[in-house]
């Protein structure tokens, strides 16, 4: 019996050596861009990923989207794997007993758990179903969601170091006030939203059981991101040439970006240099701001997820609500 007993606390660490995988794997590949910016003061754009104003076919779209599949993978399979070691290992009432407390300091945990995790999106959205579906929380799961693409400490570095400290803290605080409100906002308008708690996953032998997780992550998550990430390419190069004329007024081409970067597709960094590419054309800062801000923060195959796992009210309203931040943040510009 202590030897079972030993076994399962030994198996509950497995989600952290993953994260701390992840971790590793993020701060090396991050430091090397940060290297390379501060030397050449240049960041490398991906226009075979994501580029305005390119009109293709359907077939293009696809081409650009195993090209983002091919960029952002490993990072997609520390956050499957995560989840599913967290739904196989770690005891539903222990999420329930860190996220019980509502208000400020369960934001915070979540933040901060996500922030060091320096996932796109995409990535990120295994993670937030494993958490919702475990600690029956929205606002938790939503806030680190939020929190891992928005705080990227490296992403931020680079927005100071390209943009200067005005745009640099003006996306930080965008960031923090996403991170700190849609989550609680969303809980607060749907508070019955639960999801199925290890439904579909049940308990057998520690194998069995994290295959059966892993197979659960790839089914709920998987087809949804993959839709999602077509419909967001087709969605980008269906856009008129002239969609980001500087000739257009200021305050309607900031919502205009705005509504773009909800659903665009980005892998991590990549709204830097769209940003930069958006003020070389003569658009305002604030749109610029727009971009830095909502393109990370969220994007359509991550709103397809959670809509997935926790409904489309739920996912409709968190991409509404980092829209009005980002809209928000770019008129202040």
């Amino acid at each position: 019996m202590s030897e079972v007993s030993n076994r399962n606390r030994l198996l509950v660490l497995l989600p952290i050596l993953f994260a701390g995988g992840l971790v590793f794997y993020k701060t090396r590949t991050s430091l090397a861009v940060l290297s390379t910016v501060w030397k050449t003061g240049i960041i490398n754009a991906r226009p075979e990923v994501v580029s305005f104003g390119h009109q293709a076919s359907a077939v293009d779209a696809l081409h650009r989207s195993l090209n983002y599949v091919l960029v952002i993978w490993p990072a997609l399979a520390f956050g499957v794997l995560i989840s599913a070691a967290v739904r196989a290992y770690v005891p539903a009432n222990m999420w329930k007993r860190i996220f019980s407390t509502r208000g400020s300091i369960s934001q915070l945990r979540a933040g901060l758990a996500g922030a060091p995790l320096m996932l796109c999106s995409c990535c990120v959205a295994p993670i937030f179903g494993a958490v919702y579906e475990n600690s029956s929380r929205l606002a938790p799961a939503v806030t680190l969601m939020l929190a891992s693409p928005a705080l990227n400490p490296a992403a931020l570095t680079l927005t100071f170091m390209l943009f200067g400290p005005a745009v640099g803290a003006m996306r930080l605080l965008l960031s923090i006030i996403a991170v700190a409100a849609v989550g609680p906002s969303v809980e607060a308008l749907f508070p019955h939203a639960r999801a199925g708690i290890l439904s579909e996953i049940g308990r057998g032998t520690e194998g069995q059981s994290f295959v059966r997780a892993l197979y659960t992550v790839i089914v709920r998550t998987l087809p949804a991101l993959i839709i999602g990430l077509l419909v967001s390419m087709l969605l980008v190069q269906w856009l008129p040439a002239g969609t980001f004329a500087s000739g257009t007024a200021r305050l309607l081409v900031t919502v205009l970006v705005a509504t773009v970067a909800v659903p665009l597709a980005l892998p991590t960094f990549l709204e830097i240099p769209l940003a930069l590419s958006l003020l070389a054309a003569g658009l305002p800062t604030g749109a610029a701001l727009a971009l830095l801000f909502a393109g990370p923060a969220i994007n359509l195959p991550s709103l397809f997820a959670t809509a997935r796992l926790a409904g489309w009210k739920v996912a409709a309203s968190v991409a509404v609500f980092v829209w009005l931040i980002a809209i928000a943040g770019g008129f202040l510009m």
